[in-house]
């Protein structure tokens, strides 16, 4: 293949500046959400595969306990494909935790070659559009992507212990104790996975961990903006318009930053932080996490897919990039966020 074709070729699978087209549109073929007891109450109880009833779940600790719980979802999404491990080329996997150390004692779990990531909670989007690299370059017939976060990990690792009680800042969103798998493959009956836009790191200035939502929404701002440029597609192409954790606060300044470009998405902006709970459940301005998108989207959504109650969802998880040493040091939390177009086979256009 000649140098001119090969660039031919490259031009093919993207559009625009940060978006990439997926020729063979890997299918989610199953997804798998394993929550906790709070998570569980909320509003979209329903829609999950297994509820704990604590947040221990029996283990000796809460890093324990969360690894079990994705463990526990890729298990889950592989029976209800009717596969094996066996048949899955790879894991890719992050979470919130020190080094990823959840995703990587999982990989020791299943003895799967790995891919470990971390976009903090934006690892999900990020997940999915490397295993759909992967799959539509014929390099995998099936990956296992999956996330997870944990209150108890998550704050005393970022902010405080709980055991400290301390009062949170109405702008304070509510890790998420949940983890969530998705079996994707080349081919398959679910919902296809046909475009990711790649976002870029926005810095708005924010040096506060307790207001998160603030420090994402101009990054999810920023690609679905550039989603939607780069695609000629415009917002009512969508049923919704998905946003991972901005919660109440970040979801508000999304909009807002949307409007000012002319971008109203109306009732179809849905985020998955000011959902999964409800505001009687003490979670101030919503929730956070790995988990948040993870639970929702394989819980909630996919079942909105499957049904039919939707057909064409952008789902954008949007993470914070900060540690506790950047924070101490006074760096401020950059955000970032990435964009995956999920379509039913009636979708228009397919």
């Amino acid at each position: 293949m000649s140098t001119v074709s090969r660039a031919l070729e490259a031009r093919t699978r993207r559009m625009g500046k940060q978006t990439l087209r997926f020729r063979l549109t890997p299918a989610v073929v199953a997804a798998a959400a394993v929550v906790g007891p709070k998570e569980g109450q909320g509003p979209l109880g329903e829609y999950f595969d297994i509820i704990k009833q604590d947040d221990l779940l029996g283990e000796k600790s809460w890093e324990r306990a969360e690894s079990r719980m994705m463990a526990e979802a890729c298990r889950v999404a592989l029976r209800k494909a009717g596969a094996a491990l066996g048949d899955v080329d790879y894991l890719i996997a992050g979470d919130l935790l020190n080094q990823i150390t959840s995703s990587s004692f999982v990989a020791r779990e299943l003895k799967l070659p790995f891919l470990g990531l971390f976009g903090a909670c934006s690892t999900l989007a990020e997940g999915m559009a490397v295993g759909a690299m992967m799959l539509d370059a014929g390099y995998a017939r099936a990956v296992l992507v999956a996330v997870s976060s944990h209150h108890c990990t998550a704050e005393r690792q970022y902010r405080y212990p709980t055991e400290f009680a301390t009062q949170p800042p109405p702008t304070a969103q509510w890790t998420v104790t949940a983890a969530g798998a998705i079996l994707m493959a080349t081919k398959g009956d679910g919902p296809a996975v046909t475009l990711a836009t790649v976002g870029r790191i926005v810095d708005a200035g924010i040096k506060d961990p307790l207001n998160l939502g603030a420090a994402m929404a101009p990054a999810a701002a920023a690609t679905i903006r550039q989603h939607f440029e780069d695609t000629g597609r415009r917002p009512d192409d969508y049923d919704l318009i998905v946003t991972g954790d901005l919660a109440n606060v970040g979801k508000e300044i999304a909009a807002e930053l949307l409007s000012r470009e002319g971008m109203e998405l109306e009732d179809r902006l849905f985020d998955c932080g000011s959902s999964i709970y409800d505001p009687s459940q003490g979670v101030e301005a919503g929730a956070s996490g790995c988990g948040c998108s993870a639970a929702v989207f394989t819980g909630y959504l996919m079942h909105g897919l499957l049904t039919g109650r939707y057909r064409r969802l952008l789902l954008t998880c949007t993470g914070a990039l900060f540690s506790p040493t950047t924070y101490q040091q006074g760096e401020t939390i950059p955000g970032i966020a990435h964009a995956i177009a999920l379509e039913t086979q009636d979708a228009p256009g397919q």
